[in-house]
């Protein structure tokens, strides 16, 4: 295993007679952490562990993501040639839909009432977390609107001379 640069998980020491549980070791610490009950725990496989579906390692997944996306915006931005049309919008801060949609900029490209009829149908077939499940049960019928005013793009960049917005 050293030599192809990769641990070995529960899920594959459990096949070789090395471990008796397969199951996520990071889940079971993060559940008795909080107190919670350790049954019905997920299988320690490097796709588990290297999803933001460990909850062992939802933080550090999540932290890695947004610095390799960070990198890959600012690379974007440097790279860009001076005669360029773009302007990337949330280069420095994060915003979500509702910020972002009270500047005078992205008015003019598309309206509030258009973005959330588009922003509705695709909502609507992203399944609600059971996090989320209370306010959707409140309200079903604005829900997924004020879902997705609420969403944090990664990035937002405009071209104000095409009147296109890329999120």
């Amino acid at each position: 295993m050293a030599v192809a640069g990769n641990t070995p998980t529960a899920n594959f020491l459990t096949k070789i007679g090395k471990m008796q549980s397969a199951w996520c070791r990071l889940c079971r610490n993060a559940r008795e952490a909080r107190s919670e009950s350790t049954d019905g725990l997920t299988a320690e496989t490097h796709g588990h562990i290297n999803s933001a579906g460990c909850k062992g390692m939802a933080t550090k997944v999540t932290v890695a993501y947004h610095s390799i996306w960070r990198h890959l915006y600012d690379s974007m931005h440097a790279a860009q040639k001076p005669k360029s049309k773009l302007k990337f919008v949330t280069l420095y801060k994060q915003n979500n839909m509702r910020s972002l949609w009270r500047r005078e900029v992205f008015l003019r490209i598309c309206s509030k009432e258009d973005l959330a009829e588009k922003a509705q149908d695709i909502e609507v077939t992203i399944p609600v977390e059971k996090s989320q499940e209370a306010r959707y049960n409140l309200d079903a019928e604005s829900f997924f609107v004020n879902r997705f005013w609420g969403r944090r793009p990664d990035g937002v960049a405009l071209n104000e001379a095409l009147q296109i917005g890329y999120i």
